[in-house]
């Protein structure tokens, strides 16, 4: 029973960090530090994603019950709101194009189409910001843990040459540790490969959205423009 108690205890995670070689422990230092951080952006993002789409559906509600888009606009111009800043944008080209005596009305939907389509573009990729280590830990911790593994079975092969003895109990605790790199690695990967696609999807949706609403209010203005031909 103190056998197996022993050898249970020297196969343990922190037993196999312990005994593991330099290299090994940095392998597992590096992908444990990844891990972390990884978590810390999906908590994070899934929060920040869930409250940009919750300001959406609210700013489109109050846009739709709203009689004046210049009153409107005093109102919500300072929210930091992602389709706040679209509609600004907006606002922003429409008086611009619209302040001299002569206007070019196929120029002032050319620019305003370009005005919003461009903060659409410039709120996407401050959202998705993170994703692209999200992306970089799913593709490159694998390939961190075997390189841990690769090394802790050459570990192994050593101890069988050095002490000419190719029983178990000499090559068992280096490849161990080589499979406790790898297994580290995959728990690294697997959730920011998971979080990854998710969180792609969820951004792509509120492009969708942010693209739907600058299409409407680019209407709006369209109409509002013949209307003061």
């Amino acid at each position: 029973m103190l056998f197996l108690n022993t050898a249970a205890a020297t196969m343990s995670p922190v037993a196999l960090f312990l005994q593991a070689d330099w290299v090994v422990r940095g392998v597992m230092i590096g992908l444990l530090l990844a891990s972390l951080w990884t978590w810390a952006i999906i908590l994070s993002f899934g929060f920040r994603v869930g409250a940009v789409k919750k300001g959406i559906a609210s700013f489109e509600t109050e846009y739709r019950e709203a009689d004046d888009i210049d009153e409107f606009h005093r109102r919500a111009a300072g929210r930091d709101q992602p389709i706040a800043r679209v509609f600004s944008a907006g606002v922003t080209e429409w008086r611009r194009s619209t302040t001299g005596k002569s206007i070019d009305r196929g120029g002032t939907r050319d620019r305003l189409a370009t005005a919003m389509g461009a903060a659409v573009a410039q709120e996407i990729d401050r959202l998705a910001d993170r994703l692209n280590f999200l992306a970089t830990v799913g593709a490159v911790a694998p390939f961190v843990g075997l390189f841990g593994t690769v090394w802790g079975i050459m570990r192994s092969f050593t101890s069988i040459a050095a002490e000419q003895n190719s029983s178990l109990a000499v090559v068992a605790p280096g490849i161990a540790e080589a499979l406790f790199a790898t297994a580290i690695g995959l728990f690294a990967a697997i959730p920011a490969v998971i979080a990854y696609n998710r969180y792609s999807h969820g951004i792509n949706r509120v492009e969708q959205r942010l693209n739907r609403f600058a299409d409407g209010f680019h209407a709006t203005l369209s109409r509002r423009l013949e209307m003061e031909a």
